[in-house]
């Protein structure tokens, strides 16, 4: 088995990058109706890599990408919160064959101690409610539900 490391993604990552996003929303297209059918964009990649207060990562073996994450800061305005300030988490993706090899836990390990470097205490996600997989895997890894939104389509 290939050694995996994690290193912050760079512009050159950039081509590769693009193709994990479109795996993430092919994933996803299952559990989202609200989904346009033609190819669509999730992201501002270049943002993710270039901006100071985002963190994106990417998972290495034999010098090919297999895996990406990044955390957002962001502002709380609301003053009923605990936190003022927490990272949201995204662009989770690793590629299929390396699935179940511990890729997700090692880029979310790394992006922990970057939130508590920027002294940010509070992660948060989103997952679909039907992403049973996903949601075992963020369970493990120490996450819990807070909330399920629901939708109603009016047009039919």
């Amino acid at each position: 088995m290939p050694q995996i490391s994690i290193r912050k993604a760079t512009l050159k990552d950039l081509d590769i990058l693009l193709q994990f996003e479109q795996g993430v929303i092919e994933a996803e297209r299952p559990f989202d109706v609200t989904l346009k059918e033609e190819k669509i964009y999730y992201y501002d990649i270049e943002e993710l890599v270039t901006a100071s207060h985002i963190e994106l990562l990417v998972a290495e073996a034999d010098g090919q990408l297999i895996g990406s994450g990044y955390a957002r800061i962001q502002e709380v305005t609301e003053t009923k919160y605990k936190h003022q300030r927490y990272a949201y988490l995204g662009f989770m993706y690793v590629l299929p064959e390396y699935r179940g090899r511990g890729v997700n836990r090692m880029i979310l390990t790394e992006l922990k101690k970057w939130c508590m470097t920027q002294n940010v205490y509070e992660l948060q996600l989103e997952v679909y409610n039907e992403n049973s997989d996903a949601i075992r895997a963020y369970q493990k890894a120490g996450f819990s539900k807070l909330m399920v939104m629901m939708r109603i389509n009016l047009e039919n």
